[in-house]
């Protein structure tokens, strides 16, 4: 996916046009349950960075994203984060680091402008399938995660969505692929999501089993930087 049409991607989900809001509407759920296990209360600072956070608005966080379309406070690249050192207490990295070319660049960049002791949430793609955003370069295990993130104090770790979002994923891009025309992808897209989205609470119990991760679909990682 070129810049352009990444870019194009963005504006849209923060259109008002009538064409894009009634696409919105129609769009099934998503195939996915959040982990409600996962820990989400570390604690907040004065500054906190959320970065690719392109169509949302994180509450309390500085967004930063590789555009400046609705909700972005900060277009920049986050291999050279602009920003002084030590300043962020809260650093999200949410399904980010699959589609940068330097992954370990970006982490020293994280590094670099979180304060001591702030936290760091970390989510990647393991089981999923490919996405440009505008590229996507790799999948990572926990222990890859880990393994990226070995400058930091690991705090906690799991799965943040399971096997049956990986199932559903793969079922709904597996029947597009089968289709010439995009009309026709886009009517299946929507017509299985909508008849298959029900299955992903099988996650509610699957992530609970300890065996998740064989065929899990994103996994997370809290870490704190050292003092």
């Amino acid at each position: 996916m070129s810049r352009d049409s990444l870019e194009d991607v963005y504006r849209r989900r923060g259109s008002t046009r009538w064409q894009d809001r009634l696409g919105r509407l129609l769009a099934p759920p998503a195939p996915y349950v959040m982990n409600p296990t996962e820990p989400k209360d570390f604690p907040l600072g004065r500054w906190n960075l959320y970065i690719g956070g392109a169509g949302r608005r994180p509450a309390g966080y500085v967004n930063l994203d590789l555009f400046a379309v609705a909700g972005v406070d900060v277009a920049a690249d986050a291999e050279l984060l602009p920003f002084g050192d030590n300043v962020f207490q809260r650093v999200e990295c949410d399904a980010v680091l699959e589609h940068v070319r330097r992954p370990e660049r970006v982490m020293e960049e994280i590094a670099r402008v979180m304060a001591p002791g702030g936290y760091l949430h970390l989510v990647t793609p393991f089981c999923h399938p490919f996405h440009e955003y505008p590229k996507d370069y790799r999948r990572y295990t926990l222990d890859g995660l880990k393994e990226l993130a070995g400058g930091f104090e690991p705090v906690a770790e799991g799965w943040r969505t399971g096997p049956t979002a990986t199932l559903l994923v793969i079922a709904i891009e597996y029947a597009k692929l089968l289709l010439p025309w995009r009309a026709w992808r886009g009517l299946v897209h929507g017509t299985l999501g909508w008849l298959l989205f029900p299955l992903r609470y099988v996650d509610l119990w699957l992530l609970r089993t300890g065996r998740a991760g064989r065929i899990g679909n994103h996994c997370y990682l809290w870490v704190r930087k050292r003092e």
